[in-house]
Formats: structure tokens, sequence, C-alpha cells
């Protein structure tokens, strides 16, 4: 198994408030795990800022996955960076990282991960 570290950036996100973008999907044929994820206000005042992790995989024996929040409308303010990941995140193929902001085009995003073939 190859692995190779890959980071993902955004300008500015999302192209609509209330409608999340996604940042990145999980490719098939390999697993990843995120190491990091930022969250910038590029905007002359405060916003708000979520980010979602949706997922349909089902482990052994376990209930199927939902979509979750890793953060919800969590404030940053003008100027400011958040980093809302605490620790790891392993993510299998088809998961997907959304990112949305109470005003569009106002988050800038990077999210570094290592990718598993």
């Amino acid at each position: 198994m190859a692995n190779t570290f890959k980071i993902i950036t955004r300008d500015v996100a999302p192209a609509s408030a209330g409608t999340p973008e996604t940042i990145y999907t999980v490719q098939t044929g390999s697993t990843i795990v995120m190491l990091g994820l930022t969250l910038s206000n590029v905007h002359t005042s405060q916003v708000t800022a979520s980010v979602t992790l949706v997922s349909t995989t089902t482990q052994t024996g376990q209930t199927q996955n939902t979509t979750a929040h890793l953060i919800k409308d969590v404030a940053i303010p003008a100027g400011s960076m958040l980093s809302p990941l605490e620790g790891k995140i392993n993510m299998n193929v088809g998961d997907i990282i959304k990112v949305d902001c109470s005003l569009a085009d106002k988050v800038s995003v990077t999210m570094s991960y290592m990718e598993i073939t």
C-alpha cells in the first residue's frame, strides 16, 4: 500500500450561502486520513461556518453512517482562522467533506490528508 500526503485548497467557499460546497470526495480504490482542516474568514466582518462529513458506508456489525457535523454555525471573526479538527479522521470511498458559510465566498479552506492506495 502506498501512502501519499496531499492537500486540497479553496480560495473561497461556498458558492452560495446555505448550500454546502463539496471540498473533497474519497475516490474509488483509496482510503484517506484527514490530518488537518482550516477555515479562514476572508470577509471584513464575522461569519459563521459549518463543516460536515457525509458518509454512507457501513462498518461490519454497525448501523449505516449518515451525515455528521464536525462544526456547525461556529463564528469566525474577520481576518481569523479556525482549525475545527481536533484529531485525525479516517474516511472511506465515497465519503465527502462539505463546507458552508453564512455568506457566499467568504471562507478560504485548506485540507491536508494522507491517501492510502
